[in-house]
């Protein structure tokens, strides 16, 4: 499979409430519609993970983030130094919306963000035309996938599609702070 019938595989998922598998920074990922409670609620279901947990939404641009934060809830030092660490592989957990889905966020006030510089997530985030969940691509509790060969099958069975593609090589997931307090989670 080609990349571009990859990626037009993906996006189709991705309108039709389908689940996808892709590689991120570090680790494979399993994204969604963040607005689709329907395909969060199968995706939670095959990770194996709970809801009120929270998930990650990634995007190729600040702007596809902003329906779901509540950027002037930051002070402009905070917001300055979440924006100078993208793109990239930094996850900020941030004040969530009020727009922002329960099924996103969790029992949390804030949502983690990240605006990746992976060229694959920026075009499947560019043609989908907006932020997608972003989790590892992992039954909860196991390893992380670093390659499409360490994908579980039961991952693979429970997806609608899989691109081609490769990790940027980092050694692990994406860093998680807190642009609130500045606090270091992953």
């Amino acid at each position: 499979m080609n990349l571009q019938t990859s990626l037009a595989s993906a996006l189709a998922a991705l309108r039709s409430g389908g689940l996808i598998a892709y590689p991120t920074e570090g680790v494979w990922g399993l994204g969604c519609d963040p607005r689709d409670e329907a395909a969060v609620l199968r995706l939670l279901a095959l990770k194996q993970r709970e809801v009120a947990k929270g998930l990650i939404l990634i995007a190729s641009s600040e702007a596809q983030l902003a329906p779901f934060i509540d950027a002037a809830s930051l002070a402009d030092a905070q917001l300055a130094e979440v924006r100078a660490s993208w793109p990239g592989p930094n996850t900020w957990i941030v004040p969530a919306s009020k727009d922002a889905p329960r099924w996103i966020t969790g029992t949390h006030d804030g949502i983690a963000v990240r605006v990746t510089a992976h060229p694959l997530v920026r075009a499947l985030c560019d043609g989908f035309g907006g932020a997608l969940v972003s989790t590892s691509a992992n039954i909860a509790s196991e390893p992380s996938p670093r390659t499409r060969a360490e994908l579980d099958p039961r991952i693979v069975a429970g997806v609608d599609a899989v691109t081609d593609g490769e990790t940027l090589g980092r050694a692990q997931p994406s860093t998680i702070r807190d642009a609130r307090s500045g606090t270091t989670l992953r």
